[in-house]
């Protein structure tokens, strides 16, 4: 009887709890499931890498300026594309055309003035530049500026770290050295239509069946 007796107690115990937990809205059930834990996330964060341009280089066939399509990481750093016109140039790299620009023992750098006007300082010894080492120079600059945004550092001192950026070509170009400084503007530059890109190539698939 005493055996009876506890196990009704402790079902009525249990049904007591019961409706208290239903009551203060937890229901009664077993182990709840939570699923796996959340994996794959993808960080936005991210900065996607640039994408490669193809530019126009100028440089010189029997006196005259001829482009050549090269490519770049990031055509709207103008001081990249001006760098490696002076690199292009020191490793000859192309061959059918020649250049005056002169090999340099440091990179140029590039800022730009208020009043539109790009300057390019060189390295000290740099002696001054010819007339058509200027103008491969100022079409280069002008030729990839008016083809795509170009973001370049200001002039001014006190905006150090400052980024001017512009969707249209250089009013003009300064071109500094130790102790002399060239102008050009774009007047005489030939209009090139802007280089094709080249179409990268289809993998070949497997004939199916």
């Amino acid at each position: 009887m005493r055996g009876s007796r506890t196990a009704a107690l402790l079902s009525g115990l249990t049904a007591v709890a019961a409706v208290v937990l239903t009551a203060c809205g937890v229901p009664p059930s077993g182990v709840i499931e939570t699923g796996a834990p959340a994996s794959g996330m993808v960080s936005h964060s991210a900065t996607p890498p640039s994408t490669p341009t193809t530019i126009s280089l100028f440089f010189l066939r029997d006196g005259e300026l001829v482009p050549h399509p090269h490519r770049i990481d990031d055509a709207g750093n103008l001081e990249a594309v001006v760098q490696l016109l002076f690199e292009a140039s020191a490793a000859n790299e192309v061959p059918e055309a020649t250049t005056e620009l002169p090999r340099l023992t440091e990179p140029p750098r590039v800022a730009i003035a208020d009043d539109g006007i790009l300057s390019v300082r060189l390295p000290g010894e740099t002696a001054p530049l010819s007339r058509r080492a200027m103008l491969q120079l100022t079409c280069t600059v002008n030729h990839v500026a008016s083809s795509v945004p170009t973001a370049v550092p200001r002039a001014d001192a006190e905006a150090d770290g400052d980024t001017a950026r512009r969707s249209a070509a250089p009013a003009g170009l300064h071109v500094f050295g130790d102790g002399w400084a060239m102008t050009q503007s774009d007047d005489e530059c030939p209009v090139v239509s802007p280089p094709q890109e080249q179409p990268e190539a289809l993998t070949p698939q497997e004939p199916s069946g």
